[in-house]
């Protein structure tokens, strides 16, 4: 009986790779929904190359890094909205149990570092445009937030923050088998 259950789950994550290997621009929070998924198991299913998983252990290191890239896009999407942060994302430190982003104006705030199940890396079209971010994953499947690689006067992706998103998924990002 279990060789039947893993074969319909086996069957599932195959079609949901082939929804997004035809449609990786679609939106991963909706496609969660529609296909009763996480969003970590739709990140998952991108096409290789697309996306690099790594542990949720390097919260505190990847947020350090990318403090250091400059102006950035931080997502949260939930049920009910969708806010959006353009600007630096600042230094933080772990206190009392948080991830403390600590400055006095624009994104502060205290994050539940060791909540973080993994990292993704990922890499794909979106709105007809490449599209680069960091998504830190909850140990449920969740996305906690996404930090998007910035763009330049052309609306292109920042070269020099490309340079350390890729940096970033090579340090604490695993290759996916085909």
């Amino acid at each position: 009986m279990a060789t039947a259950a893993a074969s319909v789950v086996s069957s599932e994550i195959g079609d949901l790779r082939a929804y997004m290997a035809a449609n990786p621009a679609a939106v991963i929070e909706e496609v969660a929904k529609q296909w009763n998924v996480t969003p970590h198991a739709v990140i998952a299913a991108l096409p290789d190359g697309m996306v690099r998983l790594g542990p949720g252990e390097g919260f505190g290191p990847a947020m350090n890094d990318i403090a250091s890239w400059g102006e950035v896009t931080l997502i949260v999407h939930t049920e009910d909205a969708i806010f959006e942060f353009t600007g630096e994302v600042p230094r933080g430190e772990v206190s009392r149990g948080y991830f403390n982003l600590m400055q006095p104006k624009g994104l502060h705030g205290h994050l539940r570092h060791d909540n973080c199940g993994a990292l993704a890396f990922v890499e794909r079209p979106f709105m007809g445009k490449a599209s680069a971010f960091v998504a830190f994953l909850n140990r449920d499947g969740g996305i906690m937030f996404k930090v998007f690689v910035g763009r330049d006067a052309n609306r292109e992706l920042r070269g020099d923050q490309l340079a350390r998103f890729h940096a970033l998924a090579e340090q604490f990002g695993e290759a996916r088998n085909a």
